[in-house]
């Protein structure tokens, strides 16, 4: 069983699992874990044939968990209407689940937490914040445990952002990171990081600027020491908005990141990474 090493490769502090335990087979608790990592990793064609297969299970716990993590990639990608689908897919499998409790919310309360969450921010990018509100609050209602905590921060921070709320923004990151923290969930940690420079930024309070330059560093030599390329080109663009003097080579990284996660993505996410007006275009 490969199950405690993919886990903490998942949610915990070991982002880098051996080859061994990455070979997309075992259960399905265990295929969805790999698929989790892929994606870390910016390897979204290997993570979707796991997830492609996952969504078609008889256990329809194990599709809906499939089907928003798909959708988390998706929306990695750029790809909020696509994401949107797959996340209303996901609820609507999860929707009247009795699980018993995970850990890690691998559970029907995390299901449809994750769904809700991420059904959030696919209303969010598509320019439906009340919509996104509304989600975010169904969610925050299942009581899904820590990784709906630390997400929850991450959707709660990009709405008042949204809504030009800088201030309001900063507790929702600090409490995404707090929860990671304490957790020792890595992957985690660096995106709440960069969420929370962000949100320090849009606050503008007092040494905001070093405090997310910090936050902003620190999440890049993660992402870089823990092989997350789903996460090194955000916290490079990040970078090179809060460092312009050396933003032509942040940028230069983003655009080398992108290039390796596009050449590993499904023809899907390749699609949708081009039509995204968030994505960069490398060498565009």
């Amino acid at each position: 069983m490969h199950e405690p090493a993919l886990r903490a490769a998942a949610f915990g502090s070991d982002p880098r699992p051996e080859p061994a335990v990455m070979r997309g087979r075992g259960t399905p608790r265990e295929r969805l874990l790999a698929a989790v990592v892929l994606g870390a990793q910016g390897r979204y064609a290997a993570a979707a044939s796991l997830l492609d297969r996952l969504r078609r299970e008889t256990d329809p716990l194990a599709a809906s968990l499939a089907a928003s993590t798909l959708a988390s990639h998706r929306r990695q990608l750029g790809g909020h209407r696509q994401a949107r689908a797959l996340d209303g897919e996901a609820f609507a499998e999860a929707a009247h689940l009795d699980t018993q409790p995970d850990p890690d919310g691998l559970d029907a309360a995390g299901a449809r937490a994750d769904a809700l969450l991420g059904l959030a921010a696919d209303n969010l990018a598509l320019g439906r914040l009340a919509a996104a509100r509304r989600l975010a609050e169904r969610a925050r209602a299942e009581d899904a445990g820590w990784r709906a905590t630390v997400r929850g921060g991450w959707v709660g921070a990009e709405i008042a952002l949204a809504a030009g709320q800088g201030a309001d923004a900063v507790p929702h990151a600090e409490r995404a990171l707090e929860t990671a923290v304490a957790r020792g969930a890595r992957r985690h940690v660096v995106k709440s990081g960069i969420v929370l420079a962000v949100a320090l930024r849009a606050a503008g309070g007092p040494d905001h600027r070093e405090i997310s330059d910090d936050l902003v560093g620190n999440a890049m030599a993660a992402a870089e020491e823990c092989e997350l390329l789903s996460l090194s080109w955000p916290a490079a663009l990040v970078a090179a908005d809060l460092r312009p003097g050396h933003a032509e080579e942040y940028r230069f990284r983003v655009a080398q990141v992108l290039h390796a996660v596009l050449r590993s993505a499904d023809p899907c996410g390749r699609r949708v990474a081009g039509e995204s007006p968030w994505v960069p275009v490398p060498g565009g």
